[in-house]
């Protein structure tokens, strides 16, 4: 009996040890990597005074991806209330970041100043609705993310030459903020619901001085020779689906190269399209990148949801 015992004991040790190999070979296939980095950064706020301070980094990447890998960098964006701001940062684009990751990106995720674990004054404030004078904010979060993506371009396991810079809401405008400028080696820029003022329990749909950010994005087309791809859905309570077009328009009619979208309403609030239902967006996301840059680009079967 004790020999048949520990051949039973034998068996079951064996057929654990291969389940425990199978699991270590499929979670071994495809680890997503992910660190932080603090990166300096200075700017200067609507007072025309010099703000240093580290920005809070993470990223990501797949350890099966072969180096060098093309840099995608993702912004997030902004809340009226301070104590949301605080809570911005990584944690709102991980799934997202996981998706350009399993494509052969090397994820940039930055947690700007005055947000999340960076801290520090708010440098991107564009005052009072009635008052509000945007470009000091967007041109504060576009030279943060140039600083960032200079350090990053040090390394080793990136293409300097290639990268993706996208974002939602304060960084989807962000996003075309720095498609404004053409740095070199930025290929493609994507506005997720980009735009400001918006607050959908004051004024659902009706951002504060819509005109305003209307002449900035005429001004960005004036220069902008990136492609960029503006993301939208019908019933974005921050920003409307009017305006956005008109932002658009405007961009367009001096210059600006671009493809605008509207999606149909997404949830209650189609604002936060980006996060909350990225299987809407990612088929023209992908036809975008493949047109402008990326023509190899292929999604894993199981990050395609």
């Amino acid at each position: 009996m004790k020999p048949q015992r520990y051949r039973v004991a034998s068996l079951a040790t064996l057929a654990t040890f291969i389940g425990l190999a199978v699991f270590t070979a499929t979670t071994a296939h495809a680890k997503l990597v992910q660190a932080i980095i603090n990166v300096p950064v200075k700017v200067t706020n609507v007072y025309g005074q010099a703000v240093e301070k580290d920005a809070v980094v993470t990223v990501f990447y797949e350890d099966t991806t072969p180096p060098p890998r093309p840099i995608a960098v993702i912004n997030h964006g902004r809340s009226v209330k301070p104590e949301e701001r605080a809570a911005f940062g990584r944690s709102t684009s991980i799934t997202n970041a996981r998706w350009f990751a399993a494509m052969g990106f090397f994820v940039v995720v930055p947690t700007r100043l005055g947000y999340g674990v960076t801290g520090g004054e708010d440098v991107e404030d564009t005052g009072g609705c009635r008052t509000k004078n945007y470009p000091p904010g967007y041109e504060v979060a576009a030279v943060q993310t140039l600083q960032i993506l200079a350090h990053v371009r040090e390394r080793t396991d990136v293409l300097p030459d290639r990268t993706l810079v996208l974002g939602q809401s304060f960084g989807g405008t962000t996003a075309i903020t720095v498609a404004a400028k053409n740095p070199p080696g930025v290929l493609a820029t994507i506005n997720f619901a980009g735009g400001g003022g918006g607050n959908p329990v004051t004024q659902a749909q009706e951002p504060c001085a819509p005109h305003r950010l209307k002449a900035m994005f005429a001004t960005y087309g004036e220069t902008a020779r990136i492609p960029t791809l503006w993301v939208y859905t019908e019933n974005d309570q921050w920003m409307g689906p009017k305006y956005p077009r008109e932002w658009f328009d405007a961009f367009k009619a001096k210059g600006g190269v671009g493809q605008f979208v509207l999606f149909p309403p997404n949830g209650k609030d189609g604002h936060g399209l980006f996060t909350q239902d990225p299987s809407v967006w990612r088929p023209t996301a992908l036809e975008f990148l493949r047109a402008n840059g990326y023509p190899d680009l292929q999604p894993k079967e199981d990050e395609k949801k």
